[in-house]
């Protein structure tokens, strides 16, 4: 009888576990479908792939609602302090998404692996207007991502299943989630019911190509980063937004204005299939940080 309750257990966490990934296929089908019958209405105003990767992504922000009423969180729950502090968060976080990565940008710097691109126009007015632009796209996207991921993925698991385990699901899943897209274009008389289909397979089949690798790691890691600050934070989503938008700002600017140097002794460091930043420099340094916050903790409480 135990080993009965045992097994029942173990089943109804793997159910748990894979919800998420329902979910997302559920919007997946659902924009692919609503994306061929938008195309046949309007014309050929935008391929498939984009439109069906739009979609997708819009229905699963707007699921934050629904899936909130499912799982029956406050937005406390999922993460957000009042109006005041969560905005206070917000620049905590970017500072610290500033310190933490800049150091990562500084090493490829040095090490031959990012080099600055002399073709770009380097003007006060040109450097302003490409930092702002790609500030608010970064702001954007931790907005869009964060509440989602170390909000209401990471407050549903941890109903369901320890912390730690919560933490590595959720950021197995956010580093998932950035390589299950697809780069065919189908034109447009060939359209079919089926092909958002088509695109949707190749896309979910991208997540195991073995040239993300490396990226995959690093955004574990930075997926565990972030819930990190979630399960030792109370109402700390501001802090993770903040953080996220800092790393994407820098990211953004650095392929803007360096390129990413293949011939470097050091260019295994990155990856060289995302966006020759993340890779395995960036996942072992993150380690180190989030081990060094636990040594400090339990140094602390042996102290204390």
């Amino acid at each position: 009888m135990i080993e009965f309750f045992s097994g029942q257990a173990f089943v109804k966490k793997v159910y748990y576990a894979l919800v998420p990934l329902l979910i997302l296929l559920f919007f997946a089908v659902l924009a692919s479908i609503l994306s061929y019958l938008v195309l046949m209405l309007a014309g050929d105003i935008l391929s498939m792939r984009k439109l069906v990767s739009k979609a997708a992504q819009i229905f699963l922000l707007l699921s934050i609602f629904p899936l909130r009423h499912y799982f029956k969180l406050s937005w406390a729950d999922i993460g957000f302090a009042k109006r005041t502090v969560f905005f206070k968060q917000v620049l905590y976080g970017g500072l610290l998404g500033l310190l933490s990565l800049l150091p990562v940008m500084i090493i490829l710097y040095f090490l031959d692996i990012s080099v600055v691109d002399q073709t770009r126009e380097w003007t006060v007015g040109a450097v302003v207007t490409r930092a702002s632009l790609a500030l608010l796209l970064a702001t954007l996207i931790s907005f869009g991502e964060e509440p989602i991921f170390s909000g209401i993925l990471l407050a549903g698991l941890r109903k369901k299943m320890t912390a730690a385990v919560a933490v590595l699901l959720s950021a197995t899943y956010y580093s998932a989630f950035h390589f299950v897209k697809t780069k065919t274009d189908i034109p447009y008389d060939e359209l079919t019911l089926g092909s958002g289909f088509q695109l949707m397979a190749e896309a979910f089949a991208n997540a195991l190509n073995p040239e993300i690798i490396s990226a995959f790691i690093a955004l574990l890691v930075v997926g565990i980063f972030l819930a990190t600050i979630r399960t030792q934070i109370a109402n700390s989503i501001g802090i993770c937004i903040g953080c996220h938008a800092a790393w994407v700002w820098q990211i953004k600017l650095g392929k803007d204005y360096f390129n990413t140097n293949p011939d470097s002794d050091y260019y295994y460091l990155v990856s060289a299939y995302y966006d020759g930043v993340v890779g395995y420099l960036v996942a072992g340094w993150l380690a180190l940080v989030i081990a060094g916050y636990f040594i400090w903790k339990k140094y602390n409480k042996t102290v204390g």
